[in-house]
Order: structure tokens, then C-alpha cells, then sequence
């Protein structure tokens, strides 16, 4: 009998470490295709959440939401992470509206407006474009993670810093599978400024990891493969032949790692790399 309730509380002590009741997140693109399903499994789980996005309205309409959903206390605010004056006024809002930060889920991502430029061969990509992909991409990334580090220094306290990168940050893309595919009625592929744009986060996150150890703060980064999102059926047939698994991702399979990462579950995890491919990288 006391080796079963033994075995009952452990079992009761490792899922409390997943509950992030009281913990403050940021989440950057909080608006987008997949940040919508990061702020909601932070919020299922007890995390206030502030939602931030370029897209202030998308932003303050998904924090109602969770609001309404969740019970817990979210707020949206627009913010171009590309500039630093727009970074600092938005980690200042965050703070004045909750006091601290405990979780930081550097996600936001950018395409470029000019999809034409961007899905550019490499022999004729210009410098302002590859410019302007890093400039959120990995500028923003910096500019986010050290405000919000800042914070987490001043706090003393433990937190999680997560950040977004891609399969294509870790491995090359497979040109063949771009053949007769679309996204949304667009011609796609992955551009040289993508990849290297996310392989840099994943360098970001192992300094970031060492530098920031002895004050408590982890700092892994969440690698997703390809995830269904409007992709013609021609490019989810030629990705999934790709994939171990068979299949292109859901967003929502996104999460858990997410919920592991900033949780205590993961209190011994830093400078990390997660990969949610199907086992794509295994190839």
C-alpha cells in the first residue's frame, strides 16, 4: 500500500511540472498560423499570456479570446521586433502589466511582402531583400531576446526563453519537392536567406544557453518540420514523401514541446534543439 501511494504522488509531483499557473509569457508572432496554437496551449496550461504580433488587432482579438476561453489574464500588443524602440515599449508594457516575465517564446518570423523577391533564385537574390528576411529574422530575434534577458536578469528568478528556428535551419532543403507545387496559389520554395536565417537562431540560443546559465535562464530552441497550412496538394504529396512519418505536420503538434520547454518538466534542458519533423532530419 505505500509503495502505490508513493507511486500516486510521484506521478502527481511530475505532472504538476507541466502547470505553468503563474507564470507570465511573451510570445512574438503570437497572431500567426502557429503562434495562435503556442499562446493557446501556454494558456490551456495556466500562463498569462501576452500575445505579440505586427498585427495588433489579430494580437488583441486572440487575447480576448483566451480570455474568455481560459480564465487567465492576456493582452495583445502590436510590435515590430525589427525596431529596437518598438521591442522596448513593448517589454515595458508587458512588465507594467504584469510585474515580470517568466517565459519568452521568440517565434515571429518573417516572409517579406514582395513574394516575388523572396522566392528569388539565389544567382538573382538582392542584398536588400536578404536584408530586410534578417532583419526579423535574426535581428529581431536579438532584439527580443535581450530585452526581455534583461528583465529576467533584473528578476533573479528562473525562466525559459524559447526560440523558433526550422528544419531548414538544420538541414537543406530538398529542391525536387518544390516541383508543380504552390502555397496559396503562389509558386514556392525555400530561399538561401530562410535557412541561413534559421540556423543562425540556433546558434543564437547555444551562446545565449551558456551566457545566461548561472542566472537561471534556459534557452532552447523548438525546430518544426513542415506543417499543413495551404500548401497545394502536389507539394504536401512530394514533402511527405520526405518524411519517415509519411505526412506533413498539424499545428497543433507544435505545442507539447513548447509546454515542455517552458515548464519545469525541462529544468535541466538548455542550449537544446527539439525537432518535431516526423523524422525528416533522420534522412
Amino acid at each position: 500500500m505505500n509503495k502505490y501511494l508513493n507511486d500516486q504522488n510521484l506521478k502527481l509531483r511530475y505532472r504538476s511540472k507541466f502547470e505553468l499557473k503563474g507564470k507570465v509569457a511573451l510570445v512574438t508572432g503570437g497572431a500567426g498560423i502557429l503562434g495562435r496554437h503556442f499562446c493557446e496551449g501556454l494558456a490551456e496550461f495556466g500562463a498569462a499570456v501576452a500575445i505579440v504580433d505586427l498585427n495588433g488587432k489579430e494580437a488583441a482579438k486572440l487575447a480576448l479570446s483566451l480570455n474568455e476561453k481560459y480564465g487567465i489574464q492576456s493582452i495583445g500588443i502590436q510590435c515590430d521586433v525589427s525596431d529596437p524602440k518598438s521591442v522596448y515599449e513593448m517589454v515595458g508594457k508587458v512588465v507594467k502589466e504584469y510585474g515580470e516575465i517568466n517565459i519568452l517564446h521568440n517565434n515571429a518570423a518573417y516572409k517579406s511582402d514582395d513574394l516575388k523577391a523572396f522566392y528569388s533564385p539565389f544567382e538573382e537574390y538582392t542584398l536588400d531583400q536578404w536584408r530586410k528576411i534578417m532583419m526579423v529574422n535574426i535581428d529581431g530575434m536579438f532584439l527580443v531576446a535581450q530585452a526581455v534577458g534583461r528583465q529576467m536578469v533584473a528578476q533573479n528568478k528562473k525562466a525559459s526563453i524559447i526560440q523558433t528556428s526550422s528544419i531548414y535551419g538544420l538541414v537543406a532543403p530538398d529542391h525536387r519537392i518544390y516541383k508543380d507545387s504552390d502555397y496559396l496559389g503562389r509558386v514556392i520554395s525555400t530561399p538561401a536567406v530562410y535557412s541561413v536565417s534559421k540556423s543562425a537562431v540556433i546558434g543564437l540560443t547555444k551562446y545565449l544557453a551558456t551566457y545566461w546559465a548561472e542566472s537561471g535562464i534556459r534557452v532552447n530552441t523548438l525546430i518544426p518540420g513542415g506543417v499543413e497550412s495551404g500548401q497545394n496538394k502536389k507539394f504536401q504529396e512530394n514533402y511527405s514523401s520526405r518524411v519517415p512519418m509519411g505526412r506533413m505536420a498539424n499545428a497543433s503538434e507544435m505545442v507539447g514541446a513548447l509546454l515542455y520547454l517552458a515548464s519545469d518538466a525541462s529544468s535541466y534542458v538548455t542550449g537544446e534543439s527539439i525537432i518535431i519533423d516526423g523524422g525528416l532530419a533522420c534522412w
